[in-house]
């Protein structure tokens, strides 16, 4: 039995998928939506609220603010509400309608930036809206995610050493990437510790974090419009481009089979089922994806068949035939 006293202290959930059974891929999911937060996000909240906390930075009059296109505000909210902290989340009107609504449940004031850059991406406009509010607000803390190094601090010191307790002979280990924080996490502690396994990265198509043309993207959670600080590519064996379109069957294939999973989840599962298949047709490698976070926040997008239809168009032609 755990026993917990606050919301931010349950992290893990232990849980991993076999998905060898159900989809025939040769993968196991760490399953990290199973905490108050609902996303691996939470590792990155707690750790970012504690370092500020421990340098002086935060203090029980600072106002919390940060820009997120969902599961990181999400956290945040969770977080800040266990601890009394004001909480400032700056999203964008991509961010899933229930996400915003969990967000507001929280105690979280939820700020909209609906200003997009030329390839229709709001991250610009969100870190621009942020700055404002500090400069506005003297006692706004911006806790910067995106090169705030306690964000892959959480997962060198949690979420890879799980990983790698869980799975003593792990080879393949493949990571969605956003801000880095979770892929530079785990990237680290492997070249570190079992410089054996290979750790790869899957991204959205349309996103630059490794130097690929932008491109629309309509899912948070994995790619940006711009690359990130925290991106340590260098420590990364692969990279697997993964369309949305590919996302949204995968999620749909996951769902038909009882997982409920988030978007991120979908283009991580493509992504490595495509690269185990050029890489590992006979299934002997031992391979571990992160999902970060599970479906019930995508049902007005991934699992909606009039979004899915107007974004993606013939997706729902193939969804309907499979």
């Amino acid at each position: 039995m755990t026993i917990i006293h606050t919301a931010d202290e349950l992290l893990d959930s232990d849980i991993c998928l076999d998905l060898r059974s159900t989809l025939g891929i040769p993968l196991h999911l760490k399953c990290e939506g199973f905490n108050f937060a609902g996303s691996v996000k939470i590792r990155a909240a707690v750790s970012m609220i504690a370092a500020g906390l421990q340098q002086g930075l935060i203090t029980a009059d600072s106002t919390l603010v940060e820009s997120s296109s969902g599961n990181l505000g999400v956290a945040l909210s969770v977080v800040a509400a266990a601890k009394s902290l004001r909480f400032v989340c700056v999203t964008d009107p991509k961010c899933n309608p229930a996400t915003v609504k969990l967000m507001r449940a929280l105690g979280a004031r939820v700020v909209v930036a609906d200003t997009p850059d030329g390839s229709g991406s709001y991250l610009a406009a969100r870190k621009a809206l942020v700055r404002e509010l500090c400069l506005r607000h003297p006692g706004y803390v911006w806790l910067n995610q995106y090169q705030n190094p306690a964000n892959w601090l959480a997962h060198y010191e949690t979420t890879a050493p799980l990983i790698a307790k869980q799975f003593p002979a792990l080879d393949a280990l493949f990571v969605g990437t956003g801000t880095g924080g979770t892929l530079t996490g785990c990237s680290r502690y492997f070249r570190e510790n079992r410089a054996d396994v290979r750790v790869i990265a899957v991204d959205s198509v349309g996103s630059v974090n490794f130097g690929m043309p932008v491109g629309p993207r309509h899912l948070p959670g994995v790619g940006a419009s711009e690359r990130m600080p925290l991106l340590d590519a260098a420590r990364v064996h692969d990279l697997v481009q993964v369309p949305e379109e590919d996302t949204v069957r995968m999620c749909r294939r996951l769902a038909r089979r009882g997982f409920l999973l988030g978007g991120s989840t979908g283009t991580v599962v493509s992504g490595a089922a495509r690269w185990l298949a050029d890489h590992d047709p006979a299934g002997d490698l031992t391979a571990v994806a992160v999902s970060a976070d599970n479906g019930e926040r995508y049902i007005d997008t991934v699992y909606d068949d009039s979004w899915v239809h107007r974004t993606y168009g013939a997706v729902l032609d193939y969804l309907e035939e499979s």
